[in-house]
């Protein structure tokens, strides 16, 4: 049932957004996020798909590989779609007893669509083009400035790297209970919407045990090589700016600054 989830995971190939340097795509994943909530147009949407397919292609990434994580959304996809299709005032085009379809509605619940599907593919490449060791790496330097103010910047970016790693492997465990369960006579599928609830403790309850067992395994890990924080640690493959990561951060800024225009 969460087989497909693949935000979290690392896809591993050679390219150029592989070999970028884990601060640019950061900075450049958190410009693209926020460029989607500042436009409203269609040329800023046809914009913003230009921009993640060219990464994408850039990537070597497949279409199908990208696109099979929109299946975890698809619920919250169609709730958006359906809850703005109705409830946004405009002129009427369609009704049915109480329901009413607006023009508006439809060009609205086609924008968050949109939005909530260019969300995940760029969250995703980013995952998929950079491990979590690099991950890590960038979120602590490029969030350096706050150690001033005595925040643990080496502990928020472990954490964070740690919990996306973890994605994937839950994923996993949970696909492998919910197996176990129907094999053992279970339904997941058919009932009310309580019904179907009930039948997922049986998943839920060893699904969290084992979340359980896995920090505590991680911990003792983590313990046995001696790791007590950021303070003194140094880096096999320090990060270093190359001409394409200033290259890359200033077609992403241009972007930027055409969306904010558009």
């Amino acid at each position: 049932m969460f087989k497909d989830l693949t935000l979290g995971q690392y896809y591993p190939v050679d390219s150029f957004v592989h070999r970028l340097d884990p601060r640019a795509k950061l900075l450049s994943t958190l410009l693209y996020l926020i460029s989607l909530f500042v436009t409203g147009s269609l040329l800023g949407y046809a914009a913003a798909i230009l921009y993640m397919g060219s990464l994408i292609a850039l990537s070597r990434i497949s279409l199908k590989y990208m696109f099979r994580g929109l299946k975890g959304i698809l619920f919250l996809l169609l709730f958006s779609v359906l809850l703005n299709m109705f409830l946004t005032p405009g002129r009427v085009v369609a009704s049915f007893w109480f329901i009413r379809i607006t023009e508006e509605g439809l060009i609205q619940a086609g924008k968050m669509a949109l939005r909530l599907v260019l969300l995940l593919l760029g969250s995703s490449l980013l995952t998929f083009t950079t491990t979590p060791t690099g991950l890590t790496d960038g979120l602590e330097q490029g969030l350096s400035f706050l150690k001033i103010i005595k925040i643990p910047v080496h502990e928020i970016a472990m954490m964070m790297s740690i919990a996306l790693r973890f994605l994937p492997v839950l994923t996993e465990e949970l696909d492998k209970i919910e197996r176990a369960q129907m094999a053992r006579g279970a339904d997941f599928e058919s009932g009310n919407l309580v019904r179907r609830a009930k039948a997922l403790i049986p998943v839920l309850v060893p699904l969290i045990v084992s979340a359980f067992r896995r920090a505590g395994e991680l911990a003792t890990a983590m313990e046995a090589r001696c790791y007590h924080g950021g303070e003194g640690r140094t880096r096999m493959k320090p990060l270093k700016f190359q001409r394409r990561d200033y290259l890359f951060v200033a077609v992403t800024i241009l972007y930027f600054v055409l969306m904010c225009v558009l």
